[in-house]
C-alpha cells in the first residue's frame, strides 16, 4: 500500500539558508528541497541524488562523507566548505510552494526567493539551474528582475535527481564542467 502522505500536496516553506559569500561567482539553483533534503537541513541530501558526486568530480575531487552519513552536521560542513572554496553559491528558486513529495511537476502557488542581497554582495555573474523546472521558474519569476540589472547569464543543466536516470554520471559530469570555468576565471568587473 502506498504512503498517503506522498500523494498529498503540501505547502512547503524553504527553510535552508543559501550557501554563498562575497567571493561566490556562480549560483547553482535547484527548485525546492526534497523531503530528504528538508529532513537533513541541506541541499541535495537524498542518498540517490547524484549532485554531490557530480559537482566535486568536475573539480577532480570527491567528498569523504556520503549524503546519509551518521554525522549529518559533518557532511553538511564538508559540502559548505567545498562550495565556498570553489566560489560556488547554492540555493533554490522558490521560497515556498505547494508540492507533492519531491515532484517538481506537482508545484503550485510558487513564490520565488529574493536574490537581491546575494547578487549585490557577491561576484556572481552566472546562474546554473539544475533541471528544467528550476530554469523555467527562474525565467518566469526572476530573469527580468535580476539578469540585466546584475549582468547575469542563466543556463539549464540536467537534473541530478534519481528520476533523471537517462543521464549517466559521465554525461552529467560533462555538462556540469562548464561551472568550473565560470567559478575560476570570470572577470571581477561588473557591468552595472
Amino acid at each position: 500500500m502506498s504512503d498517503k502522505k506522498e500523494n498529498v500536496r503540501e505547502t512547503i516553506l524553504h527553510e535552508i539558508e543559501p550557501v554563498w559569500n562575497e567571493e561566490s561567482r556562480v549560483l547553482i539553483l535547484g527548485t525546492m528541497p526534497s523531503p530528504a533534503s528538508r529532513n537533513a537541513g541541506f541541499f541535495y541530501m537524498h542518498p540517490q541524488n547524484r549532485f554531490w558526486k557530480v559537482v566535486p568530480e568536475i573539480f577532480d575531487e570527491a567528498l569523504k562523507l556520503p549524503n546519509n552519513a551518521p554525522d549529518r552536521l559533518a557532511a553538511i560542513a564538508e559540502r559548505r566548505e567545498f562550495l565556498l572554496r570553489h566560489n560556488l553559491a547554492l540555493w533554490d528558486v522558490l521560497a515556498s510552494c505547494d508540492i507533492q513529495g519531491a515532484a517538481d511537476s506537482s508545484i503550485k502557488n510558487a513564490k520565488p526567493n529574493d536574490f537581491t542581497e546575494l547578487f549585490e554582495k557577491s561576484k556572481i555573474r552566472h546562474v546554473f539551474c539544475t533541471g528544467k523546472t528550476s530554469f523555467n521558474l527562474w525565467k518566469k519569476f526572476c530573469a527580468a528582475q535580476y539578469e540585466e540589472r546584475f549582468g547575469l547569464t542563466c543556463e539549464c543543466l540536467p537534473s541530478t535527481s534519481p528520476a533523471n536516470a537517462a543521464w549517466s554520471m559521465e554525461r552529467l559530469v560533462a555538462e556540469y564542467k562548464k561551472i568550473c570555468y565560470h567559478s575560476r576565471y570570470d572577470s571581477d568587473i561588473r557591468n552595472k
